[in-house]
């Protein structure tokens, strides 16, 4: 268990604010996933990473452990699935013990007219990133009440706060990731939890690579023209970088930071204001 005093004073001015916790990443193999396992074994963390693919999973883990010093487990899961996400819980937790820190990350962002939208493409997508999320929870959930203490962030999207054309189930499973998230909240308050929801914008990762291919092969449009649309929608005039949501959901995770919780925090260049 951590050490109270941990719980109240670990901030961003201690060189190692995390140190004996242990944080689990879903899609923690690439892209956003990585740069967040990156910040919190920085900051100290024992890391847990989960994801579907075993070899960039085990890339990740091997420079966790040369880079920073912490000790790391992967453990390759569906998150949409039930007995994997528990089989790989309590692969983890075995090696490393409870989870104190949950990051929800792992997603898929397919897109289509709402009119030529199948169930197949509904449900991998409210699977994969509502369930998952869920069952990603529950897993950690009853753990953290009777240790007194927790942390979990979920990666929502500024879609989850509105909305684009074409990404119906996309926006569906994100609203309800921060839903989810207010919920929990306002259950955890009383038990030493935090629960919050980050909400990028279009970021520089494979996802979006893939959203850009997948327009480029519907419309014959120029992949340098695609991606300069979709980052119009940031008044910076870019795509947000995965490090810059990973600083801020380390930030969250902070014993300090015990007194936010139930908020959706938008990292998307000022494209979503709330």
């Amino acid at each position: 268990m951590i050490e109270t005093e941990r719980k109240i004073s670990g901030n961003m001015f201690d060189s190692q604010p995390l140190k004996g916790q242990h944080a689990l990443v879903t899609g923690g193999s690439r892209g956003i996933g990585a740069a967040i396992s990156n910040d919190l074994a920085r900051l100290g963390a024992d890391i847990s990473l989960l994801a579907r693919n075993a070899g960039t999973l085990n890339t990740q883990a091997e420079y966790l452990t040369s880079e920073f010093g912490v000790n790391v487990a992967v453990a390759s899961a569906d998150m949409a699935k039930e007995e994997d996400v528990q089989s790989a819980f309590a692969a983890v937790t075995e090696e490393l013990g409870s989870v104190s820190i949950l990051i929800n990350n792992a997603g898929i962002a397919p897109s289509a007219p709402f009119h030529k939208m199948d169930m197949k493409l509904w449900e991998n997508t409210i699977g994969l990133n509502l369930t998952g999320t869920f069952l990603c929870c529950k897993e950690v959930f009853g753990p953290m009440r009777d240790a007194g203490y927790g942390r979990i962030v979920n990666i929502a999207s500024t879609v989850g706060l509105t909305s684009y054309p074409y990404i119906a189930a996309y926006t569906a499973s994100k609203h309800g990731v921060v839903g989810l998230t207010r919920a929990l909240a306002m259950e955890g308050a009383r038990k030493g939890i935090t629960v919050n929801a980050i909400c990028p914008g279009y970021t520089d990762t494979d996802l979006v690579s893939g959203a850009i291919d997948n327009i480029v092969g519907k419309t014959g449009m120029d992949a340098g023209d695609v991606k300069s649309e979709l980052a119009s929608h940031n008044p910076m005039a870019r795509l947000v970088t995965p490090e810059e949501v990973a600083e801020t959901t380390a930030w969250l995770c902070l014993p300090s930071s015990a007194s936010i919780t139930g908020q959706s925090i938008v990292v998307a260049g000022g494209a979503v204001m709330n």
